[in-house]
């Protein structure tokens, strides 16, 4: 039903301006800080019994904010990637406590926050324009919320190890306490009682498995008060929280072709999982594996990337150290030395890393003649509710 949402809505709402929305949100977007500062406060004030569904500081809440809105209005004149988007989104916030309910509120503050900031450039037509598009997403995410309402809202999950690779980086294992369905590529998001009401994002390291278990890497970012507490602070027999799985980093189903992945630091994660699952298909399709790091240190999984690589022939395992002089095997930056070892032009690839690890890594394989099509990636910074990361898994 709510593939059917967007195209409804849409009839019923055709002179939105697609761009007229995207030049409003630049503008409003150029307030920073003051823009969620304003949304929350004016949520909290008229809909105080929402407050419990964030976390006590808001710091951090503020950003996914701005993240979000600047997701949906960027695909907003594009409705076949909005609308998986906002399923996905919808599912997913159903771990918040979010009811329908809660949708006018958050539509009432939304409008409320535009039109202070917008001043004398919010006109009738733009609130026109804001309302119809806040109505589409709303009833998309109900929607996919509804569908299925048996599913958890969550899984609880025990912490059955926990392995400190480097100062900064943990490999985790779970076991969840009923099965949680996920594709390899994709997130879960993953909440502590050690920092209660924040979800970060994380990809499995491992493909679906019998025993119901899966593995996390995890860094510790400077100011990241979730991967600072998994890794320093977590320990076996802890219960951790898991939302739904999201995000379309995952293999194409109709593609024989082989595989190129390309992972800097802790994106290595889901890029693994796809080795894994890789390794289970009837006929195995070749696959290289390279993992960018500043150190030799900072290879933290390599020895099991050696172990993989030794069981099955189809698997190139590339480590690679871009500000360790010492260190003998391929040095300089992971897509540069990626470009090095191609041509790729017959592979699909898949990259995994920092913004600006996989900005400059899509943009070499592109000019080396890799079809961008091709081409996915994952960006693993602050996580606000989509499948990027904070410091590694994934959104």
């Amino acid at each position: 039903m709510a593939e059917h949402a967007a195209a409804e809505q849409q009839g019923k709402d055709p002179m939105i301006d697609a761009q007229r929305l995207k030049d409003s949100f630049a503008l409003v977007g150029g307030y920073g800080d003051e823009v969620p500062m304003f949304f929350y406060s004016h949520l909290f004030l008229c809909h105080p019994e929402t407050r419990a569904m964030f976390p006590v500081s808001m710091m951090q809440q503020r950003d996914r904010l701005l993240h979000a809105l600047g997701t949906v209005v960027s695909r907003v004149d594009d409705l076949d990637n909005l609308v998986p988007f906002l399923q996905q989104l919808g599912k997913d916030h159903r771990k918040f406590g979010t009811q329908s309910a809660h949708y006018p509120a958050v539509g009432a503050s939304l409008l409320a926050t535009l039109e202070h900031f917008a001043g004398d450039a919010w006109t009738p037509e733009l609130a026109a324009d804001w309302a119809a598009a806040y109505g589409l997403v709303a009833q998309v995410m109900t929607e996919a919320a509804d569908e299925r309402p048996d599913d958890p809202a969550w899984w609880d999950a025990k912490v059955v190890s926990h392995e400190r690779r480097s100062l900064d980086v943990a490999v985790v294992r779970l076991q969840p306490q009923a099965v949680l369905p996920y594709e390899p590529g994709q997130s879960v998001s993953v909440e502590t009682e050690l920092r209660p009401r924040l979800w970060r994002f994380y990809s499995p390291a491992t493909a679906p498995r019998p025993d119901g278990t899966l593995e996390l890497h995890v860094q510790a970012m400077d100011g990241g008060p979730v991967s600072g507490a998994l890794v320093r602070h977590l320990g076996v027999g802890d219960i951790v929280r898991l939302g739904p799985a999201i995000g379309q980093m995952t293999l194409d189903p109709t593609s024989d072709r082989d595989l190129l992945l390309v992972a800097g630091g802790v994106g290595l994660a889901p890029l693994k999982a796809l080795v894994e699952q890789v390794a289970l298909l009837d006929v195995p399709r070749r696959t290289h594996l390279f993992h960018g790091a500043r150190t030799a240190v900072e290879l933290y999984d390599v020895d099991e990337l050696r172990r993989l690589e030794a069981e099955h022939a189809w698997l190139t395992v590339v480590p690679v150290v871009s500000h360790d002089d010492e260190y003998e095997g391929e040095r300089g930056m992971v897509g540069e030395v990626v470009v090095r070892h191609g041509p790729w032009t017959g592979r699909d690839v898949y990259v995994c890393g920092s913004p600006v690890m996989v900005a400059a890594t899509r943009a070499q394989l592109v000019e080396a003649n890799v079809p961008e099509e091709r081409v996915r990636s994952e960006e693993f910074a602050a996580s606000w509710s989509g499948p990027a990361v904070e410091g590694g898994t994934v959104r």
